[in-house]
């Protein structure tokens, strides 16, 4: 964005866990009109049309989505609504304006079958409906000739919100063994790190021009069973600094299992590793390792959010 232009910044899903961090760090970059599901319904393609037209924004930032995987399955059309059409209305109203619109995707537009990590162009092939709905929002959004900046990241978490982090902790008070998936590769990656990237690259001033996909995440690779183990481990070393409550389940007594021994509705992908080497090129940007953002993500648990 350009340093001589005011920024007035519409950022959609503000309760949701990346919603909030979003929420406080785009306001680095000017006005921010955050709204919540209550205060702007995405399946209400009139109400979205007439909020944009209304504030005129120069920069959309869609951080709202559905993100219940196993429910979309029986869900379809709310999910659809959401993560399809939402995404195509705010991007034609996007363009009307010349405004840029910011949109988070997901590793799920990709079947998860090749070895190595997946680069932007390579072929999707979501396995549910979830991520179906993801793959359709990106299309929706390259289709309309909108300025966009559309950024997949996987398995998603921060220091509130439902998510990986909270479920573990919260199952390790109460239970003294737990078994996790250990057959699905991917990279954690903490509302923080996606929120401060976001804003670095809309710090640029030529960022407008570099419409596409980028895939944002941190670095490095895990397993559910790896990262169920880390969160255990790290919330051990801060526990007695922090004034937290002793668990039950001990890193040792989480054990490993294979997908196929945990039944859900929606199929995962084995491999959610995503390359990012792109957004390194075009914005000279790496976000951390994701053990380091774990622990950043850990030392901001308050009591409230701690199990």
């Amino acid at each position: 964005m350009s340093a001589q232009q005011a920024v007035r910044i519409l950022l959609t899903g503000a309760q949701g866990q990346l919603g909030r961090q979003l929420q406080s760090d785009l306001a680095m970059l000017g006005e921010v009109h955050a709204f919540q599901h209550a205060q702007l319904d995405l399946t209400d393609s009139a109400a979205i049309r007439a909020c944009i037209k209304r504030l005129q924004p120069t920069v959309i930032v869609n951080a709202a989505a559905y993100t219940a995987v196993d429910k979309a399955e029986t869900e379809r059309d709310l999910a659809w609504a959401v993560n399809a059409t939402a995404p195509g209305v705010l991007a034609q109203a996007a363009a009307e304006l010349g405004a840029l619109l910011v949109h988070y995707s997901t590793d799920y537009v990709f079947d998860g079958k090749q070895d190595y990590a997946y680069v932007e162009t390579d072929s999707t092939g979501p396995l549910n409906v979830y991520g179906a709905s993801k793959l359709a929002g990106e299309q929706a959004i390259q289709a309309a000739g909108a300025h966009h900046l559309i950024l997949r990241t996987s398995w998603v978490y921060g220091p509130v919100g439902q998510n990986f982090l909270h479920t573990i902790l919260r199952l390790a008070r109460a239970r003294e063994q737990l078994n996790v998936v250990a057959d699905q590769i991917g990279a954690p990656t903490s509302t923080l790190a996606i929120s401060a990237a976001t804003v670095q690259m809309l710090r640029q001033p030529w960022c407008s021009s570099h419409s596409g996909i980028y895939h944002l995440t941190c670095a490095g690779a895990t397993s559910w069973h790896d990262y169920a183990r880390a969160i255990v481990t790290h919330y051990a070393s801060l526990q007695s600094m922090q004034g937290w409550p002793a668990l039950k389940l001990k890193p040792v007594a989480i054990l490993p299992i294979a997908a196929r021994d945990y039944p859900v509705a929606a199929q995962r992908p084995h491999n959610s590793c995503l390359d990012n080497s792109k957004l390194r090129q075009c914005f000279d940007l790496a976000l951390p390792d994701w053990q380091q953002a774990l622990q950043e993500v850990m030392s901001r648990l308050s009591l409230d959010t701690a199990p």
